[in-house]
């Protein structure tokens, strides 16, 4: 199976492409997304390619970054969606925003892309909720780590409290009457701001409610 395929774009279509590899074309569909991505008819890119195999055909998706491919793949996990509604989502959305829109089930943005009703955007949220979750606080305990080490501050920070902290954090702005959505933004840039001292809830709370009301 295909995993890249570098070469010259041969053509743009709405949702497709053709890729010229040494004198052999191929159909590739992608986003929106990945088409405004990667460049004009003439021009060389490389993709990132799922195949997907059915007994009639062979389909090549590309993908313009590893994010977008691992978010097409688990939103075709969704029963009721396929492919192309996988991509249409990825065509509205950004991939690094996905985790936080399932999170706070804001099921109104997920129904914007084409093809998508309210019935599988709620089947989205659902069975997607979870991972998503867990995504946007492994997200958050990331950056704790990185901002902490930049400042000298690795030795003194353990990954697991400080996802930890993070994940109580957000919880305890949605106690307060936030947004799931707002609060995690609100935490991660008070994360990013407090470096070392992220590990500790109470001053992590203090300073995303300082972010909530600036």
């Amino acid at each position: 199976m295909f995993a890249k395929l570098t070469g010259q774009i041969d053509s743009i279509s709405s949702n497709s492409l053709i890729l010229d590899v040494n004198g052999v074309g191929y159909l590739v569909q992608a986003s929106a997304r990945t088409l405004g991505r990667i460049g004009n008819n003439g021009d060389k890119t490389s993709l990132l390619i799922e195949t997907n195999v059915r007994e009639d055909q062979i389909s090549l998706f590309g993908f313009a970054d590893s994010l977008e491919k691992e978010w097409f793949n688990l939103l075709c996990t969704v029963q009721g969606v396929g492919a192309k509604a996988a991509l249409a989502v990825l065509a509205v959305i950004e991939p690094e925003d996905l985790p936080m829109i399932i999170t706070a089930e804001d099921k109104a943005m997920i129904s914007r892309a084409d093809g998508v009703g309210k019935k599988i955007a709620l089947r989205i949220v659902t069975e997607l909720k979870d991972k998503a979750g867990k995504m946007m606080t492994d997200s958050v305990g990331a950056t704790s780590i990185k901002i902490g080490a930049s400042q000298g501050g690795s030795a003194q920070i353990n990954k697991s409290a400080a996802v930890a902290a993070n994940s109580d954090a957000v919880s305890a702005l949605v106690n307060l009457g936030y947004g799931r959505a707002e609060a995690f933004s609100a935490v991660t840039s008070a994360s990013r701001n407090l470096g070392e001292q992220n590990g500790d809830v109470q001053i992590l709370i203090r300073e995303s409610l300082k972010e909530l009301s600036a």
